[in-house]
C-alpha cells in the first residue's frame, strides 16, 4: 500500500540526502519544491510560509522528519511538527546524516528536533519514535530505510491514533 507522507528536512544540506528518501517508492509524498521554489518560499513572510506548509500537508497521513546535522530547533521544523500533531498526523523521525551528498559526503549526527516539544505536559520524545540507522555506510543506510520505512510509518500512524 502507497502511504501519503509530508516530508519534513532541512533543505539546504539535506535536500541531496533528503531526494534519496524520496525516491524509494513505497511512499507517496508531495512534491518537493525546486530551489528556485523553496527560495520563493522562504523569501515569503510568515503567512505565506505557513500557507504554502498547511497545503503540502493536505491529504497526508504521516510527517517524517528527515534529520540532518542541523535540523533540530529550526523553526519551520518545529511548525511543521505541531501542525503535523494538530493534524492528527503520524510523526516519524528518521536520522539521515550517514547517507552520503553530492560530494559523497556524510555529517554529522544531528540532534532529536523532537526534543523540548510537548503535547500537554508530556514531551513528544516520550511518544514519537526516531530510528538511526546502525550502519555508516551509505548504501546501507539507505537500504535500511527502503526496508524499514513503511513499517515505521504505520506504527507512527499506529500511535497518533492512540492520542
Amino acid at each position: 500500500m502507497t502511504r501519503k507522507v509530508f516530508y519534513s528536512f532541512h533543505y539546504k544540506p539535506d535536500c541531496w540526502r533528503v531526494s534519496k528518501v524520496r525516491n524509494i517508492g513505497a511512499i507517496e509524498d508531495n512534491q518537493p519544491a525546486s530551489d528556485n521554489d523553496w527560495e520563493t518560499i522562504t523569501k515569503g513572510k510568515d503567512p505565506e510560509i505557513e500557507k504554502w506548509i498547511k497545503a503540502q500537508m493536505k491529504g497526508r497521513t504521516c510527517t517524517v522528519v528527515l534529520i540532518g546535522q542541523d535540523t533540530a530547533g529550526r523553526k519551520w521544523i518545529n511548525y511543521e511538527i505541531r501542525e503535523s500533531w494538530t493534524r492528527g498526523m503520524g510523526l516519524v523521525g528518521i536520522h539521515i546524516h550517514n547517507i552520503s551528498d553530492h560530494a559523497g559526503d556524510s555529517a554529522t549526527k544531528g540532534s532529536n528536533p523532537f526534543t523540548g516539544l510537548t503535547v500537554g505536559q508530556k514531551p513528544l520524545t516520550s511518544i514519537v519514535k526516531t530510528y538511526d540507522p546502525p550502519y555508516l555506510t551509505s548504501k546501507f543506510v539507505y537500504d535500511h530505510i527502503a526496508t524499514n520505512l513503511e513499517d515505521w510509518i504505520d506504527e507512527a500512524i499506529k500511535i497518533r491514533s492512540a492520542y
